[in-house]
């Protein structure tokens, strides 16, 4: 049979770049589709503005820790059209960097809404393409309730965007996207209000580190209510926003972010005719080798919802190439020990389990816990504590999960994260010289289980 491509991808997001760039140098012939923009969800409106960002809210509080250090800052002044201006720069630049990555290899690029037709034919800007594997990766898109006024809600999509920074913010969500968001608006001065529908935000994440986040966020500030959401919207003639909950209470805001879930963004891709089934989730159902229940289909990343990070939907990206084009090189993709960042202020990092999955698991273990204030505030007047925590199964001694809240959580626990991948056993950590002074040290001179 012939056809026009060896693969065609839907969704030029991290896994759909990085299938394409692989297959296409095993040698296949490669075309991507994209209607939006290059990079995905994490370049344009996720993990890289959203860093960009996170440091530039972090700067209040370096301007605070230098008056310790003997610096005079006056009159301190912050922009955020400056901020947004920026970031747009960098978001266009990396555009670019994307469409080069895709031509460069060899991919043909196209720009429009890609559709299936049937089990290997792909309609793009009324072009009908042919080809033997299509994989879409096509990522996800914001979820918010259907309550009045949900017009007036702003999510991920829009957040980069805002020509103004908003004076007072309510920020409605439990997951790592809200808090993030919260300490965004927070430290760059807006009146921040979390909200919460559970009882504490970040669920499946370690309690002690639940809890130690809280306390940080309140320390700083943060009006943080769980147990509280909204169930209507209401824009006021200053053109300001009401909030009223459902305990019959209003909040007044400039700005009401929603970040309460992410769906496959599955709209106008016509699964049906290509007969693409989704699991009960609502996401692509797949096989282990991301092949769906059309043989010649598969799908990766955030749109078959297993676990929905870049590193991960860019594993996946690789698996697919190799698989399709490099069998000899194909390794599966182990959705064990994967490391992941919070970029809340302060930032959270983990690896591994939790200690409640760790019980739930009847592993036995032993817990490891430092709660300390960071060398670097210790002559100036703020009092933000670091949390470190490492549970070890006290039979065979594997440090079987990491856990910090703190500053540069992420850059710490990568480095361990490859130690666990490793196997490493408490008596390695033990064994292995810190680096003094730092706060990563604290890791390796854990010495005493906390009493349970």
């Amino acid at each position: 049979m012939n056809y026009d491509f060896d693969l065609f991808v839907i969704g030029a997001g991290s896994g759909g770049v990085r299938a394409s760039r692989f297959a296409a140098g095993f040698g296949a012939k490669v075309a991507v589709a994209e209607s939006r923009y290059l990079g995905g969800t994490c370049v344009n409106v996720g993990c890289v503005p959203k860093k960009l960002m996170v440091y530039g809210a972090h700067v209040s509080e370096e301007l605070e820790q230098a008056r310790g250090f003997g610096w005079s800052v006056h009159e301190a002044h912050f922009d955020w059209s400056t901020l947004i201006a920026n970031k747009d720069r960098e978001i266009q630049r990396l555009n670019g960097v994307y469409r080069n990555l895709l031509v460069n290899s060899g991919v043909t690029l196209l720009e429009g809404h890609a559709q299936l037709v049937d089990a290997h034919t792909v309609e793009v800007n009324g072009q009908r393409y042919r080809a033997a594997h299509i994989l879409i990766a096509v990522g996800g898109w914001p979820q918010v309730p259907d309550i009045p006024g949900r017009e007036w809600i702003t999510t991920s999509n829009e957040v980069f965007y805002l020509p103004e920074q908003p004076a007072r913010v309510l920020v409605v969500g439990g997951g790592y996207i809200a808090v993030e968001f919260a300490s965004i608006f927070q430290g760059l001065g807006s009146q921040t209000t979390l909200l919460y529908r559970g009882e504490r935000f970040l669920r499946g994440f370690d309690d002690a580190v639940r809890e130690h986040l809280e306390q940080e966020l309140r320390r700083k500030g943060m009006d943080v209510q769980f147990e509280s959401d909204i169930a209507r919207i209401d824009r006021q003639v200053d053109g300001s926003l009401r909030a009223t909950l459902r305990d019959g209470r209003t909040l007044e805001a400039d700005c009401v972010f929603y970040a309460t879930g992410r769906r496959p963004m599955l709209d106008n891709l016509n699964l049906d005719a290509a007969g693409v089934a989704l699991n009960e989730r609502g996401f692509i159902a797949v096989d282990e080798h991301y092949r769906t229940s059309t043989p010649s289909i598969l799908a990766i990343g955030d749109v078959i919802g297993r676990v929905q990070l870049t590193p991960v939907a860019l594993a996946e990206g690789m698996a697919v190439a190799r698989q399709l084009f490099r069998p000899q090189e194909y390794r599966a993709v182990d959705y064990r020990m994967i490391p992941t960042a919070v970029f809340s202020l302060p930032n959270i990092a983990t690896v591994g389990l939790t200690e409640q999955q760790a019980l739930e698991q009847e592993h036995r273990i032993q817990v490891f816990e430092s709660r300390f204030r960071p060398m670097k505030l210790t002559l100036g007047d703020l009092q933000e504590r670091t949390l470190m925590k490492l549970i070890v199964d006290a039979e065979d001694d594997r440090v079987l999960g990491c856990h910090m809240v703190g500053p540069e959580a992420g850059e710490i626990v990568q480095g361990l994260a490859v130690a666990m991948k490793a196997g490493a056993t408490k008596a390695i950590f033990d064994e292995t010289i810190g680096i003094h002074p730092t706060a990563a040290e604290e890791f390796v001179t854990l010495r005493t289980p906390r009493a349970n």
